[in-house]
């Protein structure tokens, strides 16, 4: 190190001036000559003498300058070691591979500096070779150590750069140290936990079916029945400190701490299972839906994220818990068959608004799911009678037209009754789109699960009639939204909505057999989810001349789909004796996703057996179908894979992934919520 030392800057320049002041004594002595030869000849001398003991007095001070500043730097360099050592906050120098070089008196009392010896990150598991710093020379990482937080600031340090910004002395060296100061934030973290499990989270408790309860109640134990509800309610949230206030005589609004959010969601808010265990004659379980708006920036932003998540579970089903956190939202209970709401008020509340809305505007275009189905088709064209009946130009948006929606739209193609622009591709539909347009969503509540994803956009009045679970996936700035989870099928929705539009209202056979044929296959032959209002649905479709026999007879099979199904079954296999997975292997079937959902239902009729999946592989993507016999809620175990649907009816899409792989995960998806109790 010694021999690499070299002098620089300004004391490099002064020790060179004897030399620079020779060549102009030199000059001096060269004009002297010309002057005068002997006075040239005593300068000569002289200019010899002096170049003589300047250089001699050059090699005899520069070694002992060079003595004396690194004297100084030697002492300079205690004075900062020992302030360093001194110094309150724990600091550490490292080597490029994170060995500890040094530490000072603090890190000394706060670790064990043997144990980074070795690395750092024996000491800090969060300092890895990766979160050293480069080019950017400085970089910070959290740790935790003993129960304390620290910020841990290391800063790149090039042994070059001190003899760059050195004015005395070039040390030639270029040697890599890390230096790391540890900032102590136990305190302030504890601060800023503290306020965060003190802030004040908004939810509201609503009991989804307080008056169908109570009439199933003896009238003499009605009172007590209301009375016991709120007992439980109020009981459940004194336990957590909550502040409770009954705003109606089926809805509360409730008030606790942040700190308690992680309990209720640990326990799945039991509250579900207690008020539905509720027993004192009534024929119908008691059910709740609970919306809390958690993290929010404001209370009243809390209470606002609170009332869209009630608003979430209640078009989920009901019967249980949505917790809104931010961009996050997160699902509890909801396990049970969801019960037929037996009052169609909500159905002539619709369509009185579904009505208005339509008169209001020029033009009605109807649009449905991706790929749809004989119950999207059907919904689309009740719909399409009602603009029809009100005047209005209708048009109804379809891409792609499968296998067995092709039986139903020929009806209506070449009939002069209809016009020959009745349904429109996705490029069309965006022409003719516009502000004055009302778009009519059936079928289909997710943005990205429509026809024309982009119509959605290009108008401002949005109509949603769906009967699936809604998701954290939504449409947006919907005007009026009817979604009804108890619902048997869409054409069951629109069947019921067109009764209350206007009076008079006359379907043609081609229209009561589309709706018909709609609530018929999602019912699977009125075998699953069906009510009393699905049958009144079917009386009114054929009071208005739907044939069943003519629909039966348009969805026969052909022998290839007899032939694909009878294979996907004879290869089914039982797993935990109560779940059974089967694949569809396509081959020339112009539509294998509905093969698939078949199998799905046919599975359903082993003995034993409480829920189906099928997958379907086209184009590298997996379709799943799921169904049940409602004692297993499928729509929570697709909810996982990105899917969603119904309790005993779902499905879910897999990309880029095969289908042996796909029944893997979906096998220990299945495990995992049946151990935890979630289906």
């Amino acid at each position: 190190m010694k021999n690499q030392v070299k002098l620089k800057g300004q004391l490099k320049s002064y020790l060179r001036w004897p030399l620079v002041l020779s060549c102009l004594l030199a000059a001096m002595t060269i004009g002297i000559f010309i002057v005068d030869y002997k006075c040239g000849f005593i300068a000569a001398v002289c200019l010899l003498c002096y170049v003589i003991a300047a250089l001699i007095i050059r090699s005899r001070i520069k070694p002992i300058i060079i003595s004396e500043l690194v004297n100084f730097a030697l002492e300079y360099g205690q004075v900062q070691r020992a302030l360093l050592f001194d110094l309150q906050i724990p600091y550490a120098v490292l080597d490029d591979q994170g060995r500890l070089l040094w530490a000072n008196k603090s890190f000394g009392e706060m670790a064990d500096p043997h144990m980074a010896s070795r690395g750092i990150g024996h000491l800090f598991p969060e300092i890895t070779p990766d979160k050293f710093p480069g080019d950017e020379h400085k970089t910070i990482v959290p740790v935790a150590y003993n129960d304390s937080y620290y910020r841990a600031e290391l800063v790149r340090i090039v042994l070059t750069d001190f003899s760059q910004n050195n004015a005395l002395v070039d040390t030639g060296a270029e040697n890599v140290l890390i230096a790391m100061y540890l900032f102590d934030e136990t305190e302030i973290r504890n601060y800023i936990r503290e306020n965060q499990e003190q802030r004040l989270v908004c939810g509201i408790i609503f009991v989804d079916n307080y008056e169908d309860a109570l009439n199933s109640t003896e009238e003499v134990r009605r009172s007590l029945l209301a009375a016991l509800i709120e007992r439980k309610i109020t009981k459940y949230m004194q336990n957590y400190d909550a502040i409770v206030t009954k705003v109606e005589k089926d809805r509360y609004q409730f008030v606790i701490q942040h700190r308690y959010l992680p309990q209720l969601q640990s326990t799945k808010f039991s509250l579900l299972d207690e008020v539905r265990e509720i027993n004192i004659g009534n024929e119908m379980a008691v059910t709740l839906c609970i919306g809390i708006g958690a993290d929010a920036v404001s209370y009243s932003q809390s209470a606002e994220w609170a009332k869209n998540a009630i608003e979430l579970a209640l078009g989920r089903g009901g019967d249980q818990a949505v917790v809104k956190e931010r961009e996050k939202i997160s699902y509890y209970g909801g396990k049970k068959k969801q019960v037929e709401k037996s009052t169609r008020v909500r159905a002539r509340v619709k369509a009185h608004a579904l009505k208005q809305l339509l008169e209001g505007k020029d033009q009605v275009v109807v649009m449905g799911h991706k790929i749809g189905d004989v119950d999207s088709f059907g919904a689309s064209v009740g719909v399409y009678r009602i603009a029809r009946a009100l005047n209005k130009k209708a048009y109804i948006v379809l891409n792609e037209v499968t296998k067995t929606v092709r039986p139903l739209k020929e009806c209506f193609e070449n009939n002069s009754y209809y016009d020959s622009d009745m349904f429109l591709n996705e490029a069309q539909a965006r022409e003719i789109v516009d502000l004055n347009t009302a778009l009519v969503v059936v079928d289909v509540n997710r943005p990205s699960y429509t026809e024309c994803p982009d119509l959605l956009s290009g108008t401002r009045s949005i109509v949603i009639l769906d009967h699936h679970r809604q998701s954290s996936e939504s449409i947006e700035n919907a005007v009026l939204s009817y979604i009804e989870p108890y619902a048997s099928s869409a054409s069951e929705m629109v069947a019921e909505i067109l009764q209350y539009i206007s009076d008079g209202i006359k379907l043609r056979p081609e229209e009561a057999n589309a709706m018909y044929a709609g609530l018929m296959i999602d019912t699977n032959n009125f075998l699953n989810k069906t009510g009393v209002r699905t049958f009144e649905a079917a009386a009114y479709l054929r009071k208005n001349g739907a044939d069943v026999l003519k629909i039966r007879m348009m969805f026969r099979d052909d022998m290839e789909t007899y032939r694909v199904r009878a294979a996907a079954i004879s290869k089914a296999e039982i797993f935990d004796h109560e779940f059974a997975f089967a694949e569809c292997v396509p081959g020339n079937l112009e539509t294998p996703t509905v093969v698939g959902a078949q199998i799905a239902n046919e599975l359903l009729n082993i003995t034993g057996v409480k829920a189906s999946f099928v997958f379907t592989n086209i184009k590298g993507t997996v379709y799943i179908s799921a169904r049940s016999m409602e004692e297993i809620n499928v729509q929570l175990v697709m909810e996982h894979f990105g899917g969603g649907g119904h309790s005993a009816i779902a499905g879910a899409q897999l990309k880029d992934i095969s289908v042996a792989d796909a029944i893997a995960r979906v096998k220990a998806e299945v495990r995992r919520m049946k151990n935890e109790g979630e289906i």
